[in-house]
């Protein structure tokens, strides 16, 4: 999630000149074995140090966490991002984590000649054999239509990275965002349905007031879209989603789940009351990206945080990560485990996880 605030924020971006509309040509991109920086440095080699190091869950500080359980390993893997990397840290019991580790540094021709200045919410997904990051790219390269007193409208958008290992080389497919380009979106994340691989991801409030999360068909190899993306539902249809500062309705984090009466969850995030950032659920009753969806009237989680994701662990527990505190509240940004339920109408939290995983019974762990 990104809401920094604006006035000189907006003013210096509209004086930064940048490059023009991305070649054809696939970008040279390659992952952690970049071994020179670009002229003159910059933010994609400023990042913290490889670890080996074994931390606790509680010290470590991220946001827009993704968990990835590769079943082939036992490990989990979780993803966040990093001054225009993306890190790793491991597990096998969820509370003890070594790292980090970078996976992926942002090549300065990404994006060909638009020069890219951050990478937002990586999420790590296993498919058909191979690993893929779904990451947001932020650059400074203004759309042609600007609004008065409204932020900055850029070249911002979620990308698909590939790679035969959880660990890298990461690649990308095109020196484009996977999303199209006339778009600014963020926060991609992976579903399959009947067979058929979509991208869920939000179209930004600063481009359009209120926010909505679309779907898109992808090419079975991940590569490109396979057809135009499909509104899913606006910001304005939840009851606790609120006008934030600026005038617009948020949309961010979506994360999609099937539940286990055949419905489909929605994890998102927004602003709320005060303007905290919060986590609602929306349902889908017929399973599908289609929907209709409804909104739950209140959110799952309003204590100041959220981009929350849905995993299970190894033995079959339903768990959820986001990060907090956000959009107010006390103390560092980092990410919590929670122990959630399906009650087959919704989704909720159960308890926060504060000892290893395989210290829980699963009677304690209701589902």
């Amino acid at each position: 999630m990104k809401l920094p605030g604006i006035g000189l924020l907006a003013l210096v971006m509209l004086l930064v000149t940048t490059g023009v509309q991305a070649q054809t040509a696939p970008a040279s991109t390659s992952g952690s074995n970049v071994e020179s920086p670009p002229p003159g440095g910059g933010f994609r080699w400023r990042m913290l140090a490889d670890s080996n190091a074994v931390v606790k869950l509680e010290t470590i500080r991220a946001q827009d966490v993704d968990i990835f359980p590769d079943e082939k390993t036992k490990i989990y893997y979780m993803v966040a991002s990093g001054h225009g990397g993306v890190r790793t840290w491991t597990s096998t019991n969820l509370i003890d984590w070594q790292g980090p580790k970078t996976i992926f540094r942002t090549p300065p021709d990404i994006w060909g000649d638009i020069p890219t200045t951050g990478l937002w919410a990586p999420e790590m997904h296993e498919y058909k054999g191979k690993y893929y990051l779904f990451v947001t790219f932020d650059s400074r390269h203004l759309f042609d239509e600007q609004w008065p007193d409204w932020r900055p409208r850029v070249t911002r958008g979620s990308q698909i990275l590939w790679s035969d290992s959880p660990t890298g080389p990461y690649h990308a497919f095109a020196n484009h965002s996977t999303t199209p380009t006339n778009l600014m979106t963020l926060d991609g994340t992976f579903w399959v349905e009947d067979g058929v691989p979509y991208m869920v991801f939000c179209n930004e409030w600063v481009q359009i007031s209120d926010g909505t999360v679309d779907y898109m068909p992808l090419k079975d190899d991940l590569s490109d879209a396979a057809g135009p993306p499909v509104r899913m539902f606006r910001a304005s249809s939840a009851k606790w989603s609120e006008l934030i500062e600026q005038g617009g309705h948020v949309t961010d984090g979506p994360y999609v789940w099937k539940g286990k009466t055949g419905k489909l969850y929605m994890l998102w995030s927004s602003r709320a009351h005060d303007q905290r950032y919060e986590l609602g659920v929306a349902i889908s009753d017929s399973g599908k990206l289609a929907g209709p969806w409804r909104q739950e009237d209140k959110p799952l989680y309003g204590d100041y945080g959220g981009h929350g994701m849905i995993f299970r662990t190894f033995d079959g527990k339903l768990m959820m990560i986001l990060h907090a505190p956000d959009g107010g509240g006390s103390g560092p940004r980092r990410p919590h485990i929670f122990y959630i339920e399906d009650t087959g109408e919704t989704l909720k939290i159960v308890k926060e996880l504060t000892s290893p995983a395989s210290d829980q019974t699963k009677e304690s762990t209701p589902e």
